[in-house]
């Protein structure tokens, strides 16, 4: 019997507009998932019947809740797996908040739901009393950590391993239907198809070459793949954060770079001077009050975040994604004297003559 599967929320697929190069369209597929480094993304806890969705019932057009298993010890091994996540240097941050009005990340304990994520800054389309993740079994037990660390890989935009173009695979995919029919999992074809059949564009895969030992590897029972040959007999990752998988997180997330951030000052244009995939970071501290506009210039495509610094930490105040338009990225925000904010911005790739700047006006 196979085990229990974890699976990602809805994916969105980016809306790109013809003619797009394919060195343009493969950057924006790569990155177009994944968080501004710097982000501090905030998670909280769904509690009881507060808990944010209930589970369609086929057939009937009602719904049903579903009982809560969150105990104390379940989110305790979910806060452990966000610090080992942390504890790799990420530029990328995780604080736990009691509001969920503040989380970009809301974590459900729902039985009967599975287990699942949505991928990177698909949170951000996800209504703020709904989850983001939900952690369907009872994750103290052997094994279940694994479950947890591979569903933050999802939060930090990381896709199944499985599904990677490299990997070779060669499924019996009636097989794989059958399998993820009966117990414990229960899926449908399409969800099946979605979370194991289906193979990456490359430019999604989370590496070049395929990994079977990183968190985002599925077990395998024998009798579903047929090639290679050696997988027959089934695939049994460890379930713990692999030497690729920590590469891959530390490319995107960076750890931040010692010292203080250049200034971006009103009305003085800064050339940005990056590669596809880089990302600049600036200060700003607005001489008034007002209504002021940040905004990229160049052909390029990139996605501009400005955060508004809160006791210590950095805020989410706007963001814009121009990646697949003509258009650049601009945000319009109240700066307020006296306060301090970040703009951030992350190239995909420049498409046309000249530098791409930013500033602030």
């Amino acid at each position: 019997m196979t085990g229990r599967y974890c699976s990602l929320a809805q994916q969105s697929v980016p809306a790109f507009a013809p003619g797009l190069t394919a060195e343009r369209r493969g950057a924006l597929i790569g990155g177009s998932r994944m968080w501004v480094n710097g982000t501090v993304l905030h998670y909280c806890f769904f509690d009881g019947d507060a808990d944010g969705s209930v589970i369609p019932v086929p057939g009937t057009g009602s719904v049903r809740r579903v009982s809560w298993v969150g105990a104390k010890e379940q989110r305790e091994v979910v806060r452990d797996c966000f610090r080992e996540w942390g504890d790799l240097g990420l530029g990328v941050t995780f604080v736990e908040v009691g509001d969920r009005s503040e989380a970009e990340l809301r974590i459900g304990f729902q039985q009967g739901d599975g287990s699942w994520s949505a991928v990177g800054r698909d949170a951000l389309q996800v209504g703020v009393h709904e989850r983001t993740m939900n952690i369907g079994w009872d994750v103290t037990v052997p094994g279940g950590r694994g479950i947890v660390l591979h569903e933050i890989g999802h939060a930090l935009g990381m896709l199944h391993e499985h599904q990677s173009p490299f990997a070779g695979i060669h499924w019996d995919d009636e097989a794989v239907y059958a399998e993820l029919a009966g117990p414990p999992n229960f899926w449908g074809r399409e969800r099946t198809f979605a979370n194991i059949l289906r193979k990456l564009d490359p430019d999604e895969a989370n590496g070049s070459v395929w990994d079977p030992q990183s968190i985002m590897e599925y077990p395998f029972p024998a009798g579903l793949i047929l090639e290679p040959e050696q997988l027959r007999a089934g695939l049994h990752p460890p379930g713990s954060l692999s030497p690729a998988d920590k590469e891959f997180a530390l490319r995107w997330y960076p750890p931040a770079a010692a010292g203080r951030l250049p200034d971006l000052v009103p009305f003085r244009s800064v050339p940005l001077g990056l590669g596809p995939g880089e990302q600049a970071d600036f200060v700003v501290e607005p001489p008034e009050t007002r209504d002021f506009t940040v905004g990229t210039f160049g052909e390029s495509d990139g996605v501009l975040v400005v955060f508004e610094e809160r006791d210590g930490e950095a805020r989410y105040l706007g963001g814009h994604d121009d990646g697949g338009s003509r258009h650049n990225a601009t945000i319009r925000a109240r700066l307020v004297k006296g306060r301090r904010y970040y703009v951030r911005v992350r190239l995909y790739s420049a498409w046309g003559p000249g530098e791409t700047a930013v500033m602030c006006w």
